[in-house]
């Protein structure tokens, strides 16, 4: 029988890595982008087929961490999006960024 996996050990949070943001461990893959992925129509299972170095455990556990802190994350993916918007008029203006 395998040993069970403490849930608590698959989401690490590093200051100045991934702007410390909380991250699958022993990855550079976020809360946040496992989040985008999902409400853009991704099942768990079709982001472990894309990112094939993640686990369904460390998905599912991505996705349990951004139900709890729901509110906050969808705060900064939508700084994200304000921010690349921001930077694509830029581009397209031709100003310097």
């Amino acid at each position: 029988m395998q040993a069970a996996i403490d849930i608590g050990t698959l989401i690490v949070q590093t200051p100045g890595i991934c702007g410390g943001r909380p991250r699958i461990v022993g990855s550079r893959i976020t809360v946040q982008n496992i989040a985008i992925d999902f409400n853009a129509g991704m099942k768990p299972e079709d982001i472990v087929a894309e990112r094939v170095h993640l686990t369904r455990a460390q998905v599912y556990a991505a996705l349990a961490y951004y139900y709890a802190n729901k509110e906050a994350i969808d705060a900064e993916i939508a700084a994200y999006y304000k921010e690349f918007e921001h930077l694509e008029v830029e581009y397209q203006s031709g100003q310097q960024v």
